[in-house]
């Protein structure tokens, strides 16, 4: 019987592929899914921890512990399966999942995900082979997109291994297309390093974009190695070298766009300094929030740093607007992100070894952003003052009456506040009419 439910699972498919493929017009590109990432995508993925060490058991371990945790509740709701699930491409070219890792089938695991409140994330690849030397999706895109369509799959990571001589905007037009003939809204992220400059052609073709290589556990830049010949090796990329490399795209970024910094590292070995300065400007640049530590082995630390509400608001405000870095002093950078309803977040980034008292002159970090048409007005407008980080602190405000010399003068009022080494303070502003 099993086999013949197969059988018959192929057959469909097959018809339906045959059919997309009669219907097509090869110059007519199809759209994108819509709606699917109006906000960064949050989410949860197997590489930066497990890499192609997945199974059945894991998974559904890391999805009970997702909702266990309150990471569901907090938007955490894609759970992505990276490199290593894949099985044998049938007969007939169809793709698998690997019989041993995933016994019960990647049907059987979405509908778990799914009645969690969780969706379900895949991988596959631009070229012949994926990076771990699994089945690639060239020349089977179509063949691959109605499968995990047939699956119930939710969110597609697309890489770009192996794929000498293949042109990555035609490329991913294609997966892009071959999605939306599937019939499924599945969010398409792509994962091509920023090698072609994405961000300048993508946005109706991804939901988001990589736009760095990928992501190493340290805060700090990498040291560069050579190998015996003196070429340089491939590195992975610290926290601040990937800010570098963001920081100045974010006029390519904006609801169902986004720019990509890569995966978070939060709970995989830096410190607790390190690890909130990290999540905090990845909400600062807006980017994509998928997690990458062991959701069944963290610290309470690590939990309070992902689940808060306040810092993931900034990265999840609706107005959609990447943050910018106003200027850096020595050590020391300052950022603003204008949010909604004429808020603001402002963190202070403290990138040295020692702690840093920092007096804040709010007369000196008025902000005029032509890019979202937003500008302070610390010289006149009164901001109440919250901090994201220590909700237990009482708020201020910017400015203070009476102070001056003239009756009911508006002065601003300077803050001092301590940065800890690879650490950061940040604060949401907010006009008070």
């Amino acid at each position: 019987m099993k086999r013949i439910k197969t059988l018959l699972t192929v057959s469909l498919l097959l018809m339906a592929v045959q059919v997309c493929f009669s219907q097509r017009t090869p110059d007519k590109p199809l759209p994108k899914w819509e709606g699917l990432a109006d906000t960064p995508q949050m989410g949860w993925s197997s590489w930066n921890k497990f890499q192609t060490n997945i199974h059945e058991d894991l998974i559904k371990d890391i999805a009970d512990k997702m909702v266990e945790y309150g990471l569901v509740d907090a938007g955490y709701v894609y759970l992505n399966l990276d490199d290593g699930w894949h099985g044998e491409r049938d007969a007939q070219g169809f793709i698998h999942e690997d019989p041993e890792k995933f016994p019960s089938g990647m049907k059987a695991l979405a509908d778990y995900l799914h009645a969690r409140g969780l969706k379900l994330g895949i991988y596959s690849d631009a070229g012949t082979n994926t990076c771990a030397c699994y089945a690639g999706s060239l020349g089977h895109e179509y063949q691959d997109a109605f499968m995990y369509a047939h699956w119930g799959v939710d969110y597609l990571k697309y890489d770009w291994c192996y794929t000498n001589n293949i042109n990555p905007k035609g490329a991913y037009a294609l997966m892009r297309n071959a999605l939306r003939a599937a019939g499924r809204p599945i969010l398409f992220s792509m994962c091509e390093w920023g090698s072609s400059k994405p961000w300048e052609w993508a946005a109706d073709v991804g939901h988001s974009w990589r736009t760095t290589g990928d992501i190493g556990i340290s805060f700090m830049p990498i040291p560069l190695r050579r190998g015996p010949d003196g070429r340089p090796l491939w590195k992975a990329l610290g926290v601040m070298e990937i800010v570098e490399m963001n920081e100045p795209l974010r006029q390519y970024a904006g609801p169902g766009h986004w720019n990509d910094p890569d995966m978070l590292e939060v709970g995989n070995g830096m410190s607790v300094s390190e690890d909130r300065a990290h999540f905090t400007l990845w909400c600062m640049m807006a980017a994509p929030l998928i997690l990458g530590n062991d959701i069944t082995n963290m610290t309470p630390e690590t939990l309070a740093i992902i689940t808060n509400r306040e810092m993931i608001a900034v990265d999840q405000d609706p107005l959609g607007i990447q943050g910018l870095r106003l200027k850096k002093d020595g050590d020391l950078q300052y950022w603003f992100k204008p949010l909604s309803d004429g808020d603001w977040a402002f963190c202070i980034l403290n990138t040295g070894d020692a702690a840093v008292m920092v007096p804040v002159d709010w007369t000196a970090l008025e902000v005029n952003d032509t890019l979202s048409g937003r500008a302070t007005s610390f010289g006149i407008v009164n901001y109440t003052v919250r901090n994201i980080w220590n909700p237990a602190a009482k708020p201020f405000t910017t400015l203070a009456k009476g102070r001056g010399k003239q009756r009911g003068q508006m002065v601003p009022v300077n803050t001092q506040v301590v940065v800890d080494p690879h650490d950061v303070v940040a604060f949401r502003l907010t006009p008070k009419q």
